[in-house]
């Protein structure tokens, strides 16, 4: 079980609950094709985003496996959202997690999603006492697997055309990151 204290404060960034206010910062990231190319889901509209922000809302904590906690991650100057991390409990047994982002491409290429993530593996590894952490991308999606490998986490498998999505063949590439590699970074 993981209940973390909020916000989580890092050096430039503050990762808290999503709230019902976060709806136009959400839709601004949300809404843009850039930034659902690789994602499983297109560009929302307004009612859409509504709808999942609903659901954002009580992702905060983790209790079971299945359970996935999802962090806003605001710039505390302005209050403005950025962007989201978020930490999935994938198995109980095998102590097993999965880290994910997505971030606003106005703010990309300033070390905040690193930043943001690092404390997901934080909460995953320190919090829940995690084996084992992954990352997943979209083959395409280099800056996201950088992203994933400055984190310190190792490249394990690339999954040639394994999934439809969005009406076409992709590839996945899988990284991760072991709690005895964490301990030693």
């Amino acid at each position: 079980m993981l209940r973390p204290t909020f916000p989580i404060i890092t050096a430039r960034l503050h990762l808290r609950p999503f709230v019902p206010e976060d709806l136009d910062d959400l839709h601004a990231i949300q809404s843009r094709e850039d930034v659902t190319r690789y994602l499983y889901w297109g560009p929302r509209s307004r009612a859409e985003v509504a709808e999942k922000l609903a659901e954002r809302t009580t992702m905060t904590r983790l209790d079971k496996e299945g359970d996935s906690l999802l962090c806003a991650v605001v710039l505390p100057d302005s209050g403005t959202v950025i962007g989201d991390v978020n930490l999935w409990w994938r198995s109980a047994e095998h102590r097993q997690g999965e880290i994910g982002y997505v971030f606003h491409p106005d703010h990309h290429g300033h070390g905040y999603a690193g930043e943001a993530a690092v404390e997901m593996l934080r909460l995953g590894f320190e919090g829940l006492g995690m084996h084992r952490i992954i990352g997943r991308a979209d083959g395409r999606n280099t800056a996201s697997a950088r992203l994933l490998e400055k984190l310190g986490m190792r490249r394990e498998a690339y999954f040639v055309q394994n999934e439809f999505v969005r009406g076409e063949w992709t590839d996945e590439v899988v990284y991760a990151m072991l709690a005895s590699e964490w301990a030693d970074r």
